[in-house]
């Protein structure tokens, strides 16, 4: 099935999006898999990381998400966090400042009283048509957004995280096969694959472990604000099951890499969610 041609200025917001996606993580119930466990979730007003933060909450922990300006977005985020009695703190600003990266932990700390689990899902994208109109600031901006607030934010948790922590890394199937329209965004998904399984072994003596979660095409705002009105049309109709993912449908991955009691054996993996596509090696 088709979806509606529609576009937005990026970074877009879920209010105009048609169909509106599924990331409520309604009917999903929660066994205290992470009761009263401290979470960071950048990314986190819309889309997968909406539905991760609602889904933690519902696993007992409060939440904290940092975002760039989508106002409307995280107070939706908030509710439906504070509506399963956690508390949810809302950081807004630009993670492609490195001062921005350490005062959201800063302030995840102070707010939440420390920091159990970290999740690095922030993104931006936009589709180009030749490797020729890539300019240096683009590409910069890109790895700023995508990769190097990955690395600045865990940077600054690292002194609060031990033993029984985990980090949670959003990467891409781009980053796996590369795109020829998202050159910089595949570039810097294949980034974080690979900065995952480094930290995973720096910092297993630590009792902290790292893992990636590498979606296929996904729902969310991103879509509609990043790619013409024909791609979106189309989107995930390639993949064999044939349709895009709902953020509902990806939140369970963090959850189980989150969870000690489901994954405590569990770092340095990344497990794709492509919805029946298969890749060689």
């Amino acid at each position: 099935m088709s979806t509606p041609r529609q576009q937005q200025e990026p970074p877009g917001t879920t209010g105009p999006m048609r169909p509106q996606p599924r990331d409520s993580m309604a009917g999903y119930v929660g066994r205290d898999l992470l009761r009263d466990r401290r979470a960071l979730v950048t990314g986190g007003d819309s889309g997968i990381g909406r539905a991760v933060a609602v889904a933690f909450a519902k696993e007992g922990a409060d939440v904290a998400i940092a975002y760039l300006e989508e106002h409307s977005d995280a107070e939706e985020t908030a509710k439906l966090v504070r509506e399963q009695g956690r508390e949810c703190v809302l950081l807004p600003g630009d993670l492609a400042r490195a001062e921005h990266c350490a005062e959201v932990v800063a302030e995840t700390r102070r707010s939440l009283g420390g920091l159990d689990l970290l999740v690095n899902n922030v993104a931006t994208q936009e589709e180009l048509d030749s490797p020729d109109d890539l300019t240096d600031e683009h590409w910069l901006h890109t790895f700023d957004v995508n990769i190097h607030s990955y690395f600045r934010v865990t940077r600054a948790a690292l002194p609060t995280l031990g033993e029984g922590s985990a980090i949670i890394n959003t990467a891409s199937v781009n980053g796996l096969r590369g795109n020829k329209k998202l050159i910089d965004y595949s570039a810097t998904k294949g980034a974080v694959i690979a900065w995952t399984y480094a930290m995973a072994q720096a910092l297993a003596p630590r009792g902290i472990r790292v893992n990636c979660v590498a979606p296929g095409p996904v729902w969310t705002p991103l879509i509609p604000s990043t790619m013409s009105e024909q791609h979106v049309e189309k989107f995930g109709q390639h993949v064999p099951l044939g349709r895009a993912a709902q953020p509902d449908e990806l939140a369970p991955s963090y959850v189980f890499f989150a969870a000690d009691r489901l994954s405590s054996y569990y770092t340095g993996e990344v497990l794709a969610a492509l919805g029946g596509e298969t890749l060689p090696g």
